[in-house]
C-alpha cells in the first residue's frame, strides 16, 4: 500500500535529533504518529555561543534546523541521499561549500534545491517561486568555485548527494537570514499563530501546516476592498487580489484542494477546521495593494478527525 503524506513525514523527525546535537540512523527509529507530531513541536533552535560553531556530521538522510557546519564522509557507495534544511519563518537559508572531494566525472554530484522536493512534488510550487524550476537546483559539479554559496528564497531548502567512493567527502556550512518580508514558509509546528504581508509586490505567497489543523483568520486586508463587507464569493480570482485556503495530501499547491477563496477584506474571526496532512493558506498579489491576512492554527485531535471524516472536503484527503 502507498504511503500516505503524513506517513511520509516519518522521514524528516529526524529533527528530534539536532536536540541532541546528534542524528541516528532512520532504520533504528520506530516512530508513531503521535510521537512525530511531538517531535515536529519540539524547540528546534540550538542556543550557541557566537564563537563556537556546531559541527556534527551528516548523514545520508537527514534533518537540520540549526546553523552549524556538517561534514559527509562515504564509508561506502551513497547514491541517493536527501538532507531538509528548515528555518524560521522570517529567516531564510544559505548553503556554503567549505571543502569538497568528491568525483564529478566518476558520476558524484550534491546539488542543492531552493524548496523541498517530497515523491515528486515541490514547495513552493512553480506558481509560488520567483524562479523558474530549473534555476532552483543548483550542482557543485556544473557551477564548482564560480559558486559556493546558495541561499534559499524561504525558510526550506535541501541538499541532494551522490558518493561513489568510499573516502569521498564534503563539508557543508549552513547560516540563517532574517528575511524582512516572508513569503512561502513551512511551518516547523502544528500551531501557532502568523501574518502574511505583500507589500505591493506582484507575487504569490503561501504558508504551509503539514498537519490538519483548526484555523482562525482573524485578518483579511486587500487593498481594493477596504470598505466592502466580510464574505467569500465566486471568482476570486478574476480581482487578482486573493487569498485562498488550500487542503490535500502532498506539498505542491497547485495540486490541492480549494477549499474557499476570500476577495474582501475584513476583521473578526473566521473559524475552520481541515482534516487534510497539509493546510495552506496562499495569498495572490497582483502588486497594486499592500495585502494582509492574519491566522491561528492548532492541530486537530483524534475526536475532532472523526467528526468531520463526513465532510466532502474532509472525504478528499483522508481518501487520497
Amino acid at each position: 500500500m502507498e504511503r500516505t503524506f503524513r506517513e511520509q513525514l516519518f522521514f524528516l523527525v529526524l529533527c528530534l535529533c539536532v536536540l541532541k546535537g546528534d542524528s541516528r540512523y532512520i532504520e533504528n527509529n520506530d516512530i508513531s504518529k503521535d510521537e512525530l507530531y511531538s517531535f515536529f513541536n519540539s524547540e528546534l533552535k540550538r542556543e550557541i555561543p557566537e564563537e563556537l560553531m556546531y559541527r556534527r556530521p551528516l548523514r545520508c538522510l537527514d534533518m537540520v534546523a540549526v546553523e552549524g557546519q556538517f561534514t559527509f564522509t562515504a564509508e561506502r557507495p551513497h547514491l541517493s541521499c536527501v538532507a531538509f534544511f528548515m528555518a524560521e519563518p522570517n529567516e531564510v537559508i544559505s548553503v556554503d561549500y567549505d571543502s569538497v572531494d568528491i568525483d564529478c566525472k566518476g558520476g558524484d554530484f550534491i546539488t542543492v534545491f531552493d524548496g523541498w522536493v517530497m515523491k515528486g512534488e515541490k514547495f513552493p510550487s512553480s506558481q509560488d517561486h520567483p524562479l523558474p524550476v530549473y534555476e532552483r537546483y543548483v550542482d557543485y559539479c556544473d557551477s564548482g568555485s564560480l559558486r559556493r554559496s546558495v541561499r534559499s528564497s524561504q525558510n526550506v531548502a535541501m541538499v541532494f548527494f551522490r558518493i561513489h567512493n568510499a573516502g569521498s567527502s564534503f563539508t557543508l556550512t549552513v547560516r540563517k537570514h532574517i528575511n524582512p518580508f516572508p513569503c512561502n514558509v513551512i511551518s516547523q509546528s502544528p500551531e501557532g499563530s502568523y501574518t502574511m504581508v505583500i507589500p505591493q509586490q506582484h507575487r504569490n505567497c503561501s504558508f504551509s501546516i503539514i498537519y490538519p489543523v483548526a484555523i482562525d483568520i482573524s485578518e483579511f486586508s486587500l487593498g481594493h476592498y477596504n470598505n466592502f463587507p466580510k464574505r467569500s464569493i465566486p471568482g476570486c480570482a478574476e480581482s487578482g487580489d486573493f487569498v485562498q485556503l488550500l487542503g490535500g495530501n502532498g506539498i505542491d499547491t497547485s495540486k490541492l484542494l480549494p477549499i474557499t477563496d476570500l476577495c474582501i477584506s475584513f476583521t473578526g474571526p473566521t473559524h475552520m477546521k481541515i482534516g487534510c496532512d497539509n493546510t495552506v493558506v496562499r495569498m495572490v498579489s497582483s502588486g497594486r495593494f499592500v495585502n494582509r491576512v492574519s491566522f491561528s492554527y492548532r492541530l486537530l485531535d483524534s475526536q475532532e478527525l472523526q467528526s468531520i471524516k463526513l465532510n466532502s472536503v474532509e472525504d478528499f484527503c483522508f481518501n487520497n
